[in-house]
């Protein structure tokens, strides 16, 4: 499966070869270094019998870097109990002809047959792509509609909503997802394609870096009948104009945060910080950062999401494969556990599978 044209829309964030002398691309990714990640210190699987929806994760097929049922396979594999993941767009496989509108329906039909490939049990027990997250344009106003049916349909059934970001800074070396712009989710035209997305009953991911969750707040109330998901613990950045400057990020994100918990259709993912908080610098470090240590750099901003909003509105995310470009994925997943540990069972249950299920409504039987 090679990439399309409308697949480059995807690349203008990807390295094909990262320069190793130079520094690293924070904001960008680039296909992991699997003898690099060999050089991870070994670790014990904590709590392995834990149920684990991921809830957010990408597949592709990039200029020498495939990421496709095979290689997430193989990565689920290393000792969590994923018992099902959610797919979310990455503009992957869209159709290269046909309304441009529409192309975006190839992404859905694509992860739909790996939906299928994975229901066959030749890939592992894990439920992938139980759940998908497209895009569509939210502002395109009555044509809208059209596209939510093509997905649904698209989908077989798994087909749970729509990604549209707004992910912008005024530091033009922080650089946002593919048709993001500032106060995007301002715009009437934007607000209005919300309601009709919550019309159909689909969710809503919304993805933007920390200075724009009052954007988000705003959104939130005036469409107060949407399921909002709030991607990468609300975008908080550590590189371009806020490197050195964690402690001032910290707090502002933290006001932001606070005001969005304020909202009850808004729940957050935790995870996808590897590349915009840049907690380490993966990409000249001589081996993968081990789950204690990252767990001690995420921890203020998890038990700060839980304690905001509630372990039923908080869910855990891998962001692979684009995390991979500094951990594995069996020690990204202790990382969460070695932070979530003093929760309760009914906490650690909702936060690990639960509020995944209940808010994208997975159907796991």
């Amino acid at each position: 499966m090679g990439a399309t044209g409308n697949d480059r829309l995807m690349t203008s964030r990807y390295v094909v070869r990262r320069d190793a002398s130079a520094p690293t691309p924070y904001g960008r990714f680039y296909a992991p270094d699997p003898a690099w990640l060999e050089k991870a210190e070994p670790e014990e699987i904590i709590e392995p019998a834990l149920p684990i929806v991921d809830t957010h994760h990408h597949l592709w097929d990039l200029p020498g870097y495939r990421y496709l049922i095979d290689e997430f396979a193989a990565d689920l594999r290393t000792g969590h109990n994923i018992v099902a993941t959610v797919y979310n767009e990455c503009r992957s496989m869209y159709r290269a002809r046909g309304p441009a509108d529409m192309q975006a329906v190839g992404e859905v039909e694509f992860c739909a047959g790996m939906a299928a490939m994975s229901d066959s049990g030749k890939y592992g027990p894990t439920r992938i792509n139980a759940g998908i997250v497209g895009f569509a344009d939210l502002t395109l106003g009555d044509r809208l509609s059209d596209l939510l049916e093509a997905h649904i349909k698209a989908g077989g059934g798994r087909f749970r909503g729509v990604r549209h970001a707004a992910t912008w800074d005024s530091d033009p070396t922080i650089e946002g997802h593919a048709g993001a712009r500032k106060g995007l989710y301002l715009e009437p035209e934007f607000q209005a394609g919300l309601k009709r997305l919550t019309s159909f009953g689909l969710t809503f991911d919304a993805w933007v870096l920390f200075p724009q969750l009052p954007d988000l707040v705003s959104l939130a109330r005036a469409c107060p009948d949407a399921r909002i998901i709030l991607n990468h613990l609300g975008g908080p950045l550590g590189y371009g104009q806020y490197t050195g400057k964690g402690d001032q990020v910290f707090r502002a994100w933290e006001a932001g945060m606070k005001a969005l918990a304020s909202c009850p259709n808004v729940a957050v993912k935790l995870g996808g910080t590897m590349m915009r908080l840049a907690p380490y610098d993966y990409g000249r470090s001589a081996a993968p950062i081990t789950s204690q240590r990252l767990a001690d750099i995420l921890r203020p901003y998890v038990l700060s999401c839980v304690e905001l909003f509630g372990a039923s509105r908080c869910m855990v995310e891998s962001n692979y494969p684009v995390e991979k470009m500094g951990i594995g994925y069996a020690a990204l997943f202790n990382t969460f556990k070695r932070i979530l540990n003093n929760l309760s069972p009914t906490e650690k249950s909702a936060v690990f599978s639960g509020a995944a299920c209940r808010i994208y409504g997975l159907k796991l039987d």
